[in-house]
């Protein structure tokens, strides 16, 4: 009982009390968190001396807790729910938070073969000088380079939908790389910054609630209508947030009706007042006294 006590406070402190959240949800099923035992020190120190890097500090003390993060919820469609283009009452999978595991940290670019062509493309004929720019007060960073200046390690692959890397800037050939910052690799190849820290990161994965796409919300056109359509659904605090902040006057995402316009009939026009029958009333007038002053006049 004690061991069980103690594993289910783990959990609880590394999920941020996620999964009770997400059990209370409407239509969530199937929350699953998979445990994992701790990464060993020897095999930390491995990986930085294989890859000339030193992990974050919080970077390291996560793997010392857990070696790797994998948690998974379904929804459980209904009736209401059939325009996703889905089955009523099916199970579909949603949600995925995930973090590789120490020995599937992996370098995103691989080391070129012995075998290869000697002119065979690779991501390094991709990558061209770029400097930050800077917007008002703040500084765009850097993008990371797919050459030699950068090392890159793949933190999560997002289910095909992109990659979270791990990311060394401003490298050099034999020296140890210890600065490091959290980029989201989208599926055209292109760089977004995400965070400076692990732990920032590890926030918003829980924010986000590992929803489809979360990562596009950090791009300037934003994650896939059905993925807006489960974000206002599941995070609707949050994904409003993000609406006024990608867009503050909103025209981009919402398309505005009214309906009391729409469908309001045309509205009649007032004839416009002939001004030459006014003159001639007024003249008639004029001259019907001008004949009563004249008969008076005889009269007299």
């Amino acid at each position: 009982m004690e061991e069980t006590k103690e594993s289910f406070k783990i959990a609880e402190r590394l999920t941020l009390g996620i999964t009770r959240i997400l059990e209370n949800m409407p239509g969530v099923v199937d929350v699953r968190f998979a445990e994992r035992e701790p990464a060993e020190k020897r095999s930390l120190l491995s990986w930085e001396q294989k890859n000339t890097c030193i992990l974050p500090e919080d970077l390291r003390d996560f793997y010392l807790t857990t070696d790797g993060f994998t948690l998974t919820w379904s929804v459980k469609l209904d009736t209401l729910t059939v325009w996703m283009c889905c089955l009523a009452g099916e199970c579909v999978p949603l949600g995925c938070m995930m973090i590789n595991s120490v020995a599937r940290l992996c370098p995103l670019l691989q080391p070129v073969s012995l075998f290869s062509l000697p002119n065979a493309p690779s991501l390094a004929d991709l990558d061209w000088e770029e400097s930050g720019t800077e917007s008002g007060s703040a500084r765009v960073p850097v993008a990371p380079h797919f050459d030699s200046r950068s090392r890159i390690f793949e933190l999560d692959s997002c289910g095909g939908n992109g990659k979270v890397c791990l990311v060394y800037k401003n490298c050099t050939p034999g020296v140890v790389a210890q600065r490091s910052e959290i980029w989201f690799l989208d599926r055209s190849l292109c760089w977004h910054f995400l965070t400076t820290t692990f732990t920032s990161y590890y926030r918003l994965m829980i924010t986000h609630l590992g929803l489809p796409e979360w990562q596009y919300h950090f791009t300037p056109y934003g994650p896939s209508p059905q993925a807006k359509q489960w974000a206002s659904l599941y995070q609707p605090l949050t994904f409003n947030c993000e609406l006024s902040l990608a867009d503050p006057a909103g025209d981009l995402y919402l398309n505005k009706l009214d309906p009391s316009k729409a469908f309001k009939g045309k509205a009649k026009v007032p004839a416009p007042k002939k001004k030459q029958s006014t003159q001639c009333n007024s003249g008639g007038a004029a001259k019907g006294q001008s004949n009563a002053g004249r008969q008076s006049g005889t009269k007299r």
